[in-house]
Order: structure tokens, then sequence, then C-alpha cells
């Protein structure tokens, strides 16, 4: 008896073929085990003096300034300076004009609330302006004062200045 056996058509064992060698040279190539691409000739080798490599977040310090930052009021200020403010209105006056300032107490007292909780809150930051080494600028602001100087190099990572070594 003779087994029934399919062959696959040469064309789709091509095209296994070609997508697995591309998946193994793509895996090594990224994996480190293919060398770059790039060339490694060196400027000396090729006749041209050597260029120091640019940086794209360098810089120099054009200024430091500190700076006040309001805070964030989360309204517990204005409630509990409603609530005051209201209790203080409701102790004068009679009939109408006890509900007239008792609601003007409410309202004063929402205000100053709020205001007297965004000053709790405020905060000091410094704001670092920099001379980028492409000409433009770059301003970041930090919560401690930085232990730089204007004029100093500096890089620019994540939001923060860290001096150039």
């Amino acid at each position: 008896m003779r087994a029934n056996v399919m062959k696959s058509h040469p064309l789709f064992v091509g095209a296994a073929l070609s997508v697995i060698l591309c998946a193994l040279v793509a895996a090594a190539a990224i994996t480190g085990v293919i060398p770059s691409a790039l060339s490694s000739r060196s400027a000396a080798q090729a006749g041209a003096p050597a260029a120091t490599a640019a940086c794209d977040n360098c810089g120099t310090i054009q200024s430091i300034r500190q700076v006040q930052l309001n805070g964030s009021a989360s309204g517990v200020g204005a409630v509990a300076g409603g609530l005051t403010g209201a209790v203080v209105g409701h102790q004068f006056g009679r009939g109408d004009g006890r509900t007239a300032l008792t609601v003007l107490g409410a309202a004063g007292g929402a205000y100053a609330g709020n205001a007297i909780e965004k000053d709790m809150k405020k905060s000091t930051a410094w704001r670092i302006t920099v001379l980028m080494d492409d000409a433009s600028h770059r301003t970041v602001s930090q919560p401690e004062h930085p232990a730089l100087a204007v004029g100093d190099k500096v890089r620019v990572l994540d939001g923060r200045v860290f001096p150039l070594k």
C-alpha cells in the first residue's frame, strides 16, 4: 500500500526559508552578534581632523532666578472659611439683615479660606535659562537650588540641569 504524501510547492518552501533567514539575521543584528554596518574607519585614516561629537543637550547657563510658585487649593480652605464666615456673619443683625450678613460672611470666608490655603501651599523654584550649543534657549525649573553658576557648561536631561564634566 502506498501512503498519500503531499509535497509542498517549491515557492512556499522558498518563502518560508527566506522568512526564517531574515528573522535570524534581524535577531543577530539587534543583539549585536552581527557588527554594525557603519564604517569604523577613524577620522585620522580618512585624512580629516577628528571632530568632536555634537551634544544635542549641552549648553551654557545664562541666568538663574528664584521664583515663587502659587499653591493649589483643594477646596478645604474655602469650605472651612465659608463655614467660619457664615457663623460670624450670623452673629450680627436681625431678620433679613442677619440672613444677608450670613451669606456675605460665607462668601467672604470662602474667598479668604481659599487664599490662605493657596498661600500655605506655595513653594519656591529656581528657573535656569540655558543657551544651548545649537543657539536655542531652554528654561528648566527645579525645586532645589542648583550648585551651578551663570557661565557654567551644563547638560539638560529630563527637565534637569547637570554640570558638564
